[in-house]
């Protein structure tokens, strides 16, 4: 009885190497399966980062294709406004250009004089004190300032009013 109690024991151990074994095999398969999807998705993802660099770099061609364009445009009209015996008409046209250029993109001017300073569109160079006038109110426009859409592109640089202080006898 001791030979068979020892044979199946033995069976036993057998049956349970080939079960762990072939465990062993499918785990092997399984983590070589996973182990090529995860390079395959490396590769996408790398593919797909070097699509978006060319895209960037194309859009970015696009765009400063798009405005040197323009570009061109104004130095032809300057060219030929130096040219012209009234050089007045040249300018006017070119004038008119750079407005449409602008309104096109969406730039519009900042309205600063006779409106109270505001610093997020304006910038004050300086205060003058003057009576008749209100308080941080904008009297001169230096440089003028423009809005794309609705951001600050450049802010006025602007003069502001500052009420004279009565003085105390």
């Amino acid at each position: 009885m001791k030979t068979k109690k020892t044979t199946d024991k033995k069976k036993e151990k057998i049956e349970k190497n080939t079960n762990l074994k072939n465990e062993l095999e499918k785990l092997k398969i399984e983590l070589k399966e996973k182990n090529n999807k995860l390079l395959r998705s490396i590769a996408d993802f790398q593919n797909y980062q070097k699509r978006i660099d060319k895209e960037l770099i194309y859009h970015e061609q696009e765009t400063k294709k798009k405005y040197l364009e323009e570009l061109i445009d104004l130095h032809e009209l300057l060219k030929k406004a130096y040219d012209d015996n009234n050089p007045k008409e040249g300018l006017k046209l070119l004038i008119n250009n750079i407005e449409n250029f602008f309104e096109k993109e969406q730039i519009k001017p900042i309205k600063c004089i006779g409106e109270k300073f505001n610093h997020n569109i304006h910038y004050a160079i300086t205060t003058l004190e003057k009576n008749d006038c209100e308080d941080n109110t904008i009297i001169e426009e230096i440089k003028k300032g423009y809005m794309l859409n609705d951001k600050i592109l450049r802010p006025s640089h602007v003069i502001v009013a500052k009420k004279v202080e009565k003085k105390k006898l």
